[in-house]
């Protein structure tokens, strides 16, 4: 049911890309004879971030002695006057110990009414990160900061989602292997990040191809056309740079060209087509994440937001096919190929390749293709393997490609020869996405990083 490619890798060149490293600024401190400094530095940064103590520092005539006065309730300032000076030094030794208890006890203070006021904002749900606009969810207000900022660390280690179930087929199985998972492409920090299967539809004897991916594991991006979406140029378009080569594991076909999407196109900042409200949508986030819905409702333009492909509209929604999709106008989910032919004179058939998409309860991302599929079909896969929200992609033998990359070596380049197909009857092959003349947008799963320290 399933093809494979060969297992050696013809590996690219490998070049390293261009790294940019955010240089902290240097902060220069002046020595000063005690040796409790640290311990005031730390209770400086305590006030600074919200704690009750407020540090001030005095210095005698001579500069050698440093006196710390805590103010927990933050009262009236206390006079300038108010130093020592001059200590003989027994009083001085029994003045420093009582000042670094002192320090001590206020530090534990600080840090436990930061981390209560850490727990109050988790249990209100108080965050800084930007809420979903109300006035105009269909159009960005302006271009995300960040967009070309490096998907692959999420800064906290990886959490994945776990192996899915098996898929229950939808009748009596004439082989075992029929709904259960087979890991695919490489491992990211160790973990199986993609697994495969096939499936019968319902009513139907060819079996499809389903591919899930964990999103916690995965970063999805958007690569566009000189076609579709057209209007470039694009940074991130065809063949995949070295650099993307070398995390990559996935890699699967867009929508339909434009002028048949029935939406919009969002990518680097700029709107290619017009997003149009409850179009079905693919949306990804600066920090490489991925969702499915319909635009102004289950998805809409925040900061955060990067690229955006839209296609028709909702094929699966709340884990069932839409109305829409069970419909018997079948013409309504794109202009098919005949039989044996896609030449304008020849009728086109309703069971054709089929591609789609869709997002999980738990997040995961899954996709789905066949070579004899009615929309309704397509949408009773996507919800057997646990799509809640799901989209058609683009039809026909030419254009429907998923593909996963496993070079030999862990963080090697992946290429043609390391790819394999879903299903053996695709047209197109994994390297598809490597040349230069391939004019149709794509989306990119590439493995993240954990984060270090």
């Amino acid at each position: 049911m399933t093809s494979f490619g060969a297992p050696g890798c013809v590996g690219h060149p490998e070049r390293e890309a261009g790294r940019e490293g955010l240089r902290g600024g240097e902060r220069a401190t002046r020595a000063v004879p005690n040796q409790h400094f640290g311990a005031l530095s730390s209770l400086a940064g305590c006030a600074e971030t919200g704690g009750v103590a407020t540090v001030r520092r005095d210095f005698d005539t001579d500069a050698r002695n440093m006196v710390f006065f805590a103010d927990p309730d933050r009262t009236a300032p206390m006079p300038h006057h108010a130093t020592l000076t001059r200590l003989p030094a027994l009083s001085l030794r029994i003045t420093r110990f009582a000042v670094l208890a002192g320090t001590v006890l206020m530090l534990a203070s600080c840090g436990a009414r930061t981390q209560g006021a850490r727990a109050a904002r988790a249990r209100t749900g108080s965050s800084t990160a930007a809420r979903p606009g109300r006035s105009n969810p269909t159009q960005p207000k302006s271009r995300p900061t960040s967009r070309d900022a490096p998907a692959t660390a999420l800064g906290r280690p990886l959490t994945p989602l776990g192996r899915p179930p098996n898929v229950t087929p939808f009748r009596r199985s004439r082989t075992r292997a029929e709904g259960v998972w087979r890991p695919a492409g490489r491992r990211v920090e160790g973990v199986r990040a993609v697994y495969e299967t096939a499936l019968i539809p319902p009513g139907g004897s060819r079996p499809a191809g389903i591919a899930w991916m964990d999103t916690s594991l995965l970063s999805a991006r958007l690569y566009s056309g000189s076609e579709s979406p057209g209007g470039g140029p694009h940074r991130y378009t065809a063949p995949i740079q070295p650099a993307g080569a070398r995390s990559l594991v996935a890699a699967f076909n867009g929508g339909f060209i434009m002028s048949a999407a029935k939406g919009g196109y969002y990518t680097e900042g700029r709107i290619v087509d017009p997003l149009r409200a409850g179009a079905a949508s693919l949306v990804i986030y600066v920090d490489g994440s991925v969702d499915v819905g319909a635009w102004g409702r289950d998805v809409r333009m925040t900061p955060s937001v990067v690229a955006v492909r839209q296609n028709l509209v909702a094929l699966v929604a709340e884990g069932r096919p839409t109305v829409r999709a069970a419909s018997a106008d079948w013409k309504q989910w794109g202009a098919t190929c005949g039989a044996s032919s896609c030449a304008s004179s020849v009728p086109g058939i309703e069971h054709q390749w089929r591609s789609g998409v869709g997002v999980t309860a738990n997040g995961a991302l899954v996709y789905a293709q066949g070579p004899a599929l009615d929309p309704l079909q397509l949408a009773s896969l996507l919800a057997r393997a646990g799509v809640v929200r799901g989209m058609q992609l683009d039809i026909n033998p030419d254009w429907p490609i998923f593909a996963t990359y496993d070079p030999p070596r862990a963080n090697g380049p992946a290429s043609a020869s390391c790819g394999r197909k879903l299903l053996a009857g695709t047209v197109r092959a994994p390297g598809i996405f490597f040349e230069a003349w391939w004019a149709r947008d794509f989306i990119t799963m590439s493995a993240r990083h954990a984060a270090s320290g």
